[in-house]
Order: C-alpha cells, then structure tokens, then sequence
C-alpha cells in the first residue's frame, strides 16, 4: 500500500508516517519500492504504525515505544514486563499529577494576593506575579 492509503487506515499523518521511518521505527527496504521510487508499504508496518499510535496514546515516549517496539519483535512483550513498564508510566504520571497540582494551587493563591494587593492608583504598572520571583511565595 502507499503512504495515502497507510495514512487512511492508521490515522496517522504522511509527515508522522515519514517521521517514525527516519527515526527507525518503521522500515521499508529498497525492494518494496515501485518502479517509480514509490514506497510500498507491507501490512507488517500498517500493524507497527498501529501499534506505535497505541503506545503514543498511552503515554509513551518515542525511546518508550522503541523499546516495546523491539521488545514485541522479539517476543519479550509478555504480561509480566509490559505491566511493569505501565506501572512505572503510572508512577511518573502520578507525579507530575502532583506537581500540576501544587503549580495549579500556587498560580491561584499568586492571583488572589495579586488581586487583593494591586495598588489601583497605578494601573500601568506591570503585575507582581510576572516580575516579581517572590511574589508566589510565601
């Protein structure tokens, strides 16, 4: 198939298409070109392109998905290796969680204090929150 009709069946752009091959996720080897230079693509890549949007739509990195990626080839996807990657997926994601959390609570106590100490004698000047590293402490 060409990359037209890789792109309809994945969902996936040409451009993401042509990103994932130089990054060496996907290949295709000189023989699996048409006479014109056009690249045809196997259903083994339409299977690994569907594979790696799975793994992006779970969070996974690039370096992430190559790892399963090679992982599958092999045949070392098993249960047991791939919950433990999704645990440690879980784990970062818990953290950054917290951390959007406690930058979600100082912005909204930097902007009460902001709104509640603005001197509004001088409206030109530039707020607090944006020149000032003190002011969301504290």
């Amino acid at each position: 198939m060409l990359i037209g009709e890789l792109s309809a069946k994945t969902g996936l752009s040409r451009d993401a298409i042509r990103f994932y091959e130089k990054q060496g996720l996907i290949a295709v080897r000189r023989k699996q070109r048409r006479d014109n230079n056009y690249k045809e693509y196997s259903d083994d890549v339409l299977e690994r392109l569907q594979t790696i949007k799975r793994l992006k739509n779970f969070g996974f990195t690039l370096n992430e998905s190559a790892e399963v990626l090679d992982m599958i080839e092999v045949k070392e996807a098993t249960c047991n290796n791939v919950s433990e990657m999704i645990d440690k997926k879980v784990q970062l994601l818990d953290a950054k969680i917290m951390d959007m959390l406690a930058l979600r609570n100082q912005l909204i106590n930097g902007v009460k204090k902001c709104v509640d100490c603005c001197n509004p004698a001088n409206p030109e000047e530039n707020c607090p929150i944006l020149v000032s590293d003190n002011f969301l402490k504290g």
